[in-house]
């Protein structure tokens, strides 16, 4: 007895498949296409010191006039934008990928700063932002002294022993 089987033409897709594959495209996967129309938020990285907090943000291609730093609160946020040099005729492009426009990104900060006194330096398209923490928040050594006035002894260094202490029947 022979065996049937299917016919499907290579190269010929069913029309579920190209359904699934648009929707892929679209909302799934987004191609470099719209990921180029859409404003992407810069890059940030923060952290702290001792003694402050930082924040660095990629910014290439941005001069420092076209960026504003605002505190509100423990809300930091940044706002700037991209220009555009125009140089070439649009017709005259093959390829055209560089982003402009503006973005807002904010943030929270985690500990309580100073921002009078804060400091922003921009160099090679990273801004870098510096706030000093408020005083409460540094961490501190506190020294524990004994009742007597003298520090503490901790059992590791030179001192009297403690006495010992009996627990238990006392013996009659």
């Amino acid at each position: 007895m022979v065996e049937l089987v299917r016919w499907e033409p290579a190269g010929i897709t069913s029309l579920r498949q190209a359904m699934d594959g648009l929707f892929e495209d679209a909302f799934v996967g987004p191609s470099r296409a719209w990921a180029a129309l859409r404003m992407e938020e810069p890059a940030i990285d923060m952290y702290q010191t001792d003694k402050d907090v930082v924040v660095k943000a990629s910014l290439p291609g941005m001069k420092a006039e076209d960026v504003d730093i605002s505190v509100t609160g423990d809300m930091l946020t940044l706002k700037g934008e991209y220009r555009e040099e125009q140089e070439v005729n649009e017709e005259k492009y093959f390829r055209k990928e560089m982003r402009f426009g503006s973005f807002v990104r904010s943030l929270e900060i985690p500990v309580p700063v100073k921002v009078d006194k804060a400091e922003a330096v921009f160099e090679d398209g990273v801004l870098t932002l510096t706030m000093p923490k408020i005083e409460a928040v540094k961490p501190r050594q506190v020294k524990v002294k004994s009742a007597r006035g003298n520090e503490a002894n901790t059992g590791s260094g030179p001192g009297p022993e403690p006495k010992a202490k009996t627990v238990g029947r006392k013996k009659k």
